[in-house]
């Protein structure tokens, strides 16, 4: 960043520096960073882009989907290590050799020591396990923006607590919201969480070997299958951030960093966005 706002006139005239004025040290961007994280001021970015007028009016108070994604965490699964210090330490070098065949490792009883925050988890059956972070977000469904975002720690119930957590705000105990979400959202515990915030779940039956936790009364309605074709959208946020936002793996290390640095990729999503639909609400 530092080299590029010394030659790019470009980046020289976005911060307000000259063309002769020294370029500030690397260090100053990370002790603004410090003090972005203390003020939690990508959340309060994100709200504010919400709150101008005519964002506002293009919003949906009603319709809103829910999702996550898995974001790799900057740490090798070599350094995915057993917590009582155990275990055969990688051989000699800076990329050293380690077989991982026949040991049985989980988060409890093992840790990265590059970031302790991240963990150990498989997007499915069949898949490779990494070491990463989740990310969530909630889109409210009129013009695809993204209302809510989050990053956790992965686990297998990280995305409905994410979701239960993000949906609250927008929860309107007068008049019933809808939330589209995939088939990990069809729990009973969820479609009983969200009917108890007034929310109607408009989630993908799982019904694979188990009992779905929506039936008819939900399914029969029209905006049922509205909600289910729209929620696929969020997967665009998802997949800007990854290519253009940088987030395919994580820059940073720590769960508050990589919460930090998936909200502003989120509120960034919306800006790039903004200026089309404004521009056809003219």
């Amino acid at each position: 960043m530092v080299e590029r706002i010394e030659f790019d006139l470009l980046f020289r005239w976005f911060v307000g520096l000259g063309m002769d004025d020294p370029v500030w040290d690397a260090t100053t961007f990370t002790k603004n960073r410090d003090r972005l994280l203390a003020g939690d001021l990508a959340a309060k970015f994100l709200a504010a882009v919400l709150a101008q007028p005519k964002v506002k009016a293009l919003l949906s108070s009603e319709h809103f989907s829910v999702d996550g994604t898995l974001l790799e965490a900057w740490a090798s699964t070599k350094s995915f290590r057993p917590k009582d210090g155990s275990g055969t330490p990688p051989d000699e070098g800076r990329n050293g050799e380690q077989d991982f065949h026949g040991q049985k490792r989980s988060n409890a009883t093992h840790a990265s020591t590059t970031d302790p925050d991240a963990r150990l988890y498989r997007k499915g059956r069949g898949k490779e396990a990494k070491l990463c972070f989740m990310g969530h977000a909630v889109m409210e469904n009129r013009n695809v923006l993204i209302v809510g975002a989050v990053a956790t720690r992965a686990s297998g119930h990280a995305e409905r607590l994410a979701a239960e957590h993000l949906l609250v705000p927008h929860a309107d105990r007068t008049q019933r919201v809808t939330v589209g979400g995939d088939k990990g959202f069809d729990t009973q515990d969820f479609v009983a969480e969200m009917r108890e915030i007034n929310v109607t779940p408009h989630v993908a039956q799982n019904d694979n070997g188990r009992r779905s936790g929506i039936d008819g009364r939900t399914t029969r309605h029209p905006g049922y299958a509205i909600s289910l074709r729209i929620r696929k959208r969020i997967e665009e946020a998802f997949g800007w951030a990854k290519t253009v936002a940088g987030l395919r793996k994580a820059r940073h290390r720590g769960l508050p960093r990589i919460d930090w640095q998936f909200t502003f990729a989120m509120a960034a999503h919306n800006l790039v966005r903004l200026p089309k639909l404004l521009g056809a609400a003219l």
